[in-house]
């Protein structure tokens, strides 16, 4: 199969981060594997493979594997996360550089925090799928600028930042634990589920990205600006995904 046949995968946790995505795809086709719904279409002229994880480290990595069974050329994640770097607020969009688990903790035989034996310290992204999503970003934030297009979404003051996700079991909404997170791992945003994707995807070499908005600030707030925000972060996620597929080429 060329590379231009194989399908994208698009990952997403929770039903509002691949509802409107799943939306737009074109010859939509489903079917059950494994207990897992896939869904495969056409979405901005690209073949996808599209699914729901569940929420967790377990059930990201389960159906990226999955996903990975289906030959993807690339992977991309979505959905959103907890602002852990301060300058972000909710609806802002983190581009991952690369992710961490920072709930591993093996250092009673000398590993680092958050370091999985016998595996890196970090899982990084795809250096180009990154640019892309980057670029991607740029161009949005230009249309929210002039007025023009689907960037009105994203209103003029939505920062875009590059950095490190912060994965773990469980919901982030303790100051101090976001502080930590900060300074220990230098996490720019925390969820659950980015770096067991990273993980999988990394051992079987398939180039992927997480791209995530913020819903929270993953503070005492986090369970009211989580519910208030999650809509608003997952179209905007999902704005960028689709300008991303707009740019990409069979070489990507």
């Amino acid at each position: 199969m060329s590379q231009l046949e194989r399908p994208l995968a698009i990952l997403g946790a929770m039903p509002e981060e691949i509802a409107a995505l799943l939306d737009l795809l074109e010859d939509r086709r489903d079917r059950n594997v494994s207990g897992i719904e896939l869904h495969t279409g056409r979405l901005e002229g690209h073949r996808v493979v599209l699914a729901l994880s569940g929420i967790g480290k377990v059930n990201a990595a389960a159906v990226a594997q999955l996903l990975i069974v289906e030959g993807p050329r690339a992977l991309i994640f979505t959905g959103v996360a907890g602002a852990v770097d301060p300058r972000l607020r909710p609806g802002d969009i983190v581009i991952a550089a690369d992710a961490v688990q920072h709930d591993v903790d093996v250092t009673a035989l000398g590993y680092e925090p958050g370091q999985v034996p016998g595996e890196p310290f970090v899982w990084s992204c795809d250096t180009g799928l990154v640019k892309l999503a980057t670029e991607a970003a740029a161009g949005l934030t230009a249309e929210a600028n002039s007025g023009a297009g689907e960037g009105t979404i994203l209103a003029n003051d939505v920062t875009v930042m590059t950095g490190r996700v912060a994965s773990g079991d469980q919901f982030v909404a303790d100051p101090q634990l976001t502080r930590a997170l900060h300074e220990r791992f230098g996490a720019t945003c925390v969820e659950m589920e980015g770096a067991a994707v990273a993980q999988v995807c990394t051992r079987a070499a398939v180039p992927f990205v997480i791209i995530r908005s913020i819903s929270d600030s993953a503070d005492h707030e986090a369970q009211l600006s989580f519910r208030e925000f999650t809509l608003l972060a997952a179209a905007r996620a999902k704005l960028l995904v689709r300008a991303m597929l707009r740019t990409l080429d069979s070489e990507n």
